[in-house]
């Protein structure tokens, strides 16, 4: 995720970290050839009597923009569903070590132990969903007869939330809890269980494929054929307007294209191992753990993963 610094707004248009443009650079420079070819032929497919106006074309954008609209608009409420559900995360998690807190004060080996199978779940749920590898955050937390358990495990992250579970029964039958305290930790545990069912479910199940593909193919054959509607009205600024009029498009399709897998890496994901050190920092903070590790910061092209 780009977090900036507040700019005037003519600096702001000049931005290239976080903007798509990076990635439609090649397809404009492919516009701008399909311009110039467009310009060199004009004379000549003229003769032949062909003629290609804009009126199809306002057409075609009117629809194509429509159906963008839709696109962006059903991948940036997959991103916000996906910032939602880490947020429930991080305050179903504080809430089970406030209440353990609460109601068993003086153990607390038993908070330090809850509070790092929580801090395990989360960067486990980042793992996941990010299909990389969760063995040095693992090691890192977790005690070295669970790690063995967790780590053989190929649903790692549920198997961890079954072990605080697993702790929460453990009090409730030695009398430490009773059972309407032991109803309230469940339910926040419950909460938990939804929000990694949610991860999963955005994650697993992407924008419809044809939906993606017929928009695309769509969009691309309305850039290439644009200069060649253009040409007769504008001649040598024709590179210029069919260019930034397909930028316009390009830009929207590809922007939806990220915010659609709002887990990844790319610059307009979420920052998930930034949301992770944050939820390590508050339950140890909590739990009364020191040193505290370092917040994250943006990097040098402000970008927080």
């Amino acid at each position: 995720m780009i977090i900036r610094p507040e700019q005037h707004w003519f600096f702001r248009l000049f931005d290239w970290h976080g903007s798509v443009l990076s990635k439609i650079t090649f397809r404009l420079f492919l516009n701008l050839v399909m311009s110039a070819i467009a310009i060199i032929i004009y004379q000549w497919y003229e003769q032949l009597g062909i003629h290609l106006t804009v009126a199809p074309f306002s057409l075609l954008g009117i629809a194509i923009a429509i159906f963008l609209g839709f696109r962006n608009s059903a991948s940036y409420s997959r991103f916000v569903e996906a910032r939602g559900l880490w947020g429930t995360l991080l305050i179903a998690e504080r809430s089970i070590i406030r209440q353990l807190k609460n109601l068993l004060p003086n153990d607390v080996e038993l908070h330090k132990r809850i509070s790092g199978y929580l801090i395990a779940l989360c960067w486990s749920l980042k793992h996941e969903l990010r299909k990389t590898d969760a063995g040095y955050d693992m090691y890192r937390i977790l005690p070295r007869h669970i790690l063995t358990q967790v780590m053989f495990s190929p649903m790692k992250t549920n198997r961890i939330l079954l072990l605080i579970g697993d702790e929460m029964a453990a009090l409730r039958e030695q009398g430490k809890l009773s059972d309407i305290t032991f109803g309230l930790i469940d339910n926040k545990i419950d909460e938990i269980a939804h929000v990694i069912g949610g991860c999963e479910r955005i994650a697993n199940t992407p924008v419809p494929f044809a939906y993606t593909l017929i928009l695309q193919r769509t969009v691309y054959l309305f850039c290439t054929l644009l200069p060649f509607a253009l040409v007769g009205d504008l001649h040598y600024m024709t590179p210029f307007v069919s260019v930034f009029i397909s930028y316009t498009f390009l830009s929207w399709d590809s922007l939806a294209e990220e915010l659609e897998d709002p887990f990844g890496t790319s610059a307009n994901d979420l920052p998930l191992n930034a949301i992770c050190n944050t939820i390590e920092r508050n339950l140890k903070e909590m739990t009364g753990q020191q040193p505290l590790p370092e917040p994250h910061q943006p990097d040098r092209y402000f970008n927080l993963t």
